[in-house]
């Protein structure tokens, strides 16, 4: 936001998130205080923050480090202090105000303390008339209800300002589906009506509802997925340019392997400017991904305006020319619309391979393989520096720790099992084929994030040396099957150095060779595999390979991919603006309420299993996020603080012991039955809300720091 380098620009970031935040905290407990003087309950204390006290100002007493608690007891005797009235008091005491306003040297929140009530000490009352056993439960309900009300007012205020000023959103439109995801092959209920013949969702569709709900910006798209209950059908309407009508799904969203939620598998629309990189270290990791990408000239900024000599409208673009390349080169013109200067640069589209996934721990991995022919683990190039503890780029792991020539994912799981340890690695160093390559030795440490110092790739575009294929890979729909590869590579570390007597040097010459060799649309065919043993005599064996018509339509589906990231290019943004104060002031009540029902839904959702623990933000996950999203400007800072506000109003309206909503129930009951809840059950509940309470707060905290550092 500020647009300062590095960790200055990160800390101007976050001070501005903690002060905002303070500014939450500082509006709900001024609801209670403001609430609580208009009861005429006696406030002791309006504190921002917990702990010791690092500033306070009583009047009658003024400004002062530390507490002014303690000097105003001392003048008070013990008879004056829970006296029925302020007029009962000594003269110099009247003079004195009971409220100590403070700022407290652990800015985490706030609190307002009213003579008798304290929520740690439910036992503390008091027979003074101005204190809050002794205010008529409605006007308590008030008081405790002030807090949220304040919140949600705030919000709302909030929201309307942002409104009219205008927030740079993504809007709800379709930009890349994945293959083989829900959204791919969804069926239009009204498909026939229209005349739509293709499956699935199609880029540039834009949604008009969701759920019943008109969407606004592309979150909304997310949110409303994620929230829906398990395997219940998300209700998504949409306008595809080209379509008379409106396009009506129902689709299942499954659970991403990458966030964890329920997800349709469409990413937001990407516009053909490229991100801006400003300071050193970013240019330094720009300049290697362009070299990686075939990009080579092109800075930041730019954007893409021709693909083969034709108008560009988004990176898709690029995709759309790859696939039909044959693997010929294609050309893309990059533009810098202030300076008006042009790059031409030629991309080599690379080859498409059948793409799945394993499981690593408890979650899941990608995994490129031809059919279950499955490259070896190399050490590729990695945009965050060079390799560390001897490892060079390029070298073909023989050996990691127990396992000989591994995948990626046998690589990094075996890697992973060594967390804190130290693990011996065996490359083949140098160039030409993996049989005449140095052997070398290493004894490397392995983190305890379970990392070494290197990037993964492999050798699918440099020599036919081959893992063992997985077991068994599973698809975006979760349908388990076994690679057809499993039946025949049997020994790690075998070159694939013929298919049908064709030579092949790479995994893409492998599958242009069974392309070749098997025709399309066939139920059955059989090859023969010249594989080279990994020994030193390089024996070579004629293995058979029959393919069923599953494996020869995914060897048929395969194209070709620019290889160029969408994340090198920014999301499109749209102005969302109110077209006037009304306007603004519905925006801002249906964004609150949105907020709301997702917030409640968030906790449905937990019991249901739909949504984890790990994806709720404590604190540390906030300041995180809030940092992020500075960097988008300052009001998208304050539409944040709007969003943290409503949360927080409805977080501590659950009705859970501690916060204002288990309050207000206790306060209900007292209301029906004419007496207060027990002490003893009120202390019980209070020290079950305490360890209920913390131990999500420890969890949460716990969860940030882990993805904070990546671990």
């Amino acid at each position: 936001m500020f647009g300062l380098p590095g960790i200055l620009g990160t800390l101007a970031d976050l001070s501005v998130v903690v002060i905002g935040f303070g500014l939450i905290i500082f509006v709900h407990e001024l609801g209670h205080f403001l609430a609580a003087k208009w009861a005429r309950i006696r406030v002791l204390a309006f504190a921002i923050g917990f702990g010791p006290a690092a500033l306070s100002y009583r009047k009658g007493m003024g400004l002062r480090r530390g507490s002014s608690e303690r000097d105003y007891i001392d003048m008070l005797n013990a008879d004056a202090k829970d006296a029925a009235t302020d007029e009962d008091r000594p003269a110099q005491a009247q003079a004195i105000s009971p409220t100590e306003y403070r700022l407290n040297w652990l800015p985490l929140g706030g609190y307002v303390k009213m003579l008798g009530q304290d929520d740690m000490d439910p036992g503390a009352v008091s027979a003074a008339s101005d204190s809050y056993q002794n205010t008529p439960v409605w006007k308590r309900m008030v008081v405790i209800s002030a807090g949220v009300i304040m919140n949600l007012i705030t919000a709302a205020v909030v929201f309307v300002t942002v409104f009219m000023i205008g927030l740079q959103v993504e809007p709800p439109v379709v930009g890349a589906v994945a293959p083989g995801s829900p959204a791919a092959s969804a069926v239009a209920l009204n498909a026939g009506e229209l005349g739509v013949t293709v499956p699935g969702l199609q880029t540039g569709d834009v949604a008009v509802e969701i759920n019943g709900t008109v969407p606004e910006t592309y979150n909304d798209l997310i949110v409303t997925t994620a929230m829906v209950g398990p395997k219940q059908p998300v209700r998504l309407s949409v306008q595809r340019p080209g379509v008379e009508g409106v396009l009506r799904f129902e689709i299942v969203p499954q659970r991403s392997d990458f966030s964890g939620l329920l997800d349709l598998g469409v990413g937001p629309s990407i516009s053909a400017r490229l991100v801006d990189m400003d300071d050193g270290a970013q240019r330094k990791t720009w300049d290697k991904l362009t070299d990686r990408y075939g990009l080579t000239g092109v800075e930041p900024g730019m954007t893409l305006v021709e693909v083969n000599a034709r108008p560009a409208t988004n990176p898709l673009d690029l995709r759309s020319a790859a696939q039909a390349s044959g693997g010929n080169e294609i050309t893309a013109l990059f533009r810098d619309e202030i300076t008006g200067d042009e790059t031409l640069v030629r991309i080599t589209p690379r080859v498409q391979l059948n793409t799945d996934f394993v499981p690593l721990g408890d979650s899941k991995i990608t995994i490129e393989h031809l059919l279950g022919l499955t490259p070896v683990m190399t050490v590729g190039m990695d945009q965050d520096g060079d390799p560390k503890q001897g490892l060079v780029r390029g070298d073909i792991f023989a050996r990691v720790g127990a396992v000989e020539f591994p995948s990626i994912v046998e690589g990094i799981r075996e890697i992973r099992a060594h967390a804190g340890r130290k693990i011996t690695l065996v490359v083949l160093r140098g160039e030409g084929p993996a049989p005449e390559r140095e052997r070398v030795t290493l004894e490397v440490k392995v983190g305890s994030d379970g990392r070494v110092g290197f990037y993964p790739g492999d050798t699918s575009t440099t020599d036919v040396l081959l893992a063992l294929p997985p077991e068994s890979v599973t698809d975006r729909q979760d349908q388990a099957r076994t690679p057809a590869g499993a039946s025949v590579i049997d020994i790690p570390g075998q070159r694939l150095v013929a298919v049908n007597g064709r030579p092949t040097g790479t995994l893409v010459e492998v599958r242009e060779a069974l392309r070749a060799a098997v025709p399309p649309g066939g139920e059955r065919a059989s090859v023969t595999l010249s594989l080279e043993s990994p020994t030193p005599q390089r024996t070579v064996v004629e293995i058979p390979w029959t393919l069923d018509a599953g494996a020869i339509a995914r060897l048929h589906e395969l194209s070709w991919i620019s290889g160029v990231p969408l994340s090198l290019f920014e999301p499109e943004r749209v102005l969302l603006r109110a077209a006037g104060p009304v306007d603004a002031l519905g925006k801002g009540f249906r964004q609150t309420e949105r907020v709301m029902i997702s917030t409640y839904l968030t906790f449905a959702r937990l019991a249901q299993g739909t949504v984890k623990v790990e994806h709720l933000k404590g604190p540390v996950g906030i300041a995180h996020l809030g940092t992020l999203i500075a960097d988008r400007g300052f009001i998208w800072v304050v539409f944040f603080l709007g969003l943290i506000s409503v949360n927080l109003a409805v977080i501590n309206f659950l009705p859970l012991p501690i916060v204002d909503g288990g309050q207000f129930l206790m306060l209900c009951y007292e209301w029906v039955r004419g007496r207060p809840v027990p002490i003893p059950v009120q202390n019980a509940v209070t020290m079950g809300g305490l360890v209920l309470i913390g131990s999500m707060f420890l969890l949460v905290t716990f969860n940030d720091v882990k993805a904070l550092l990546g671990v």
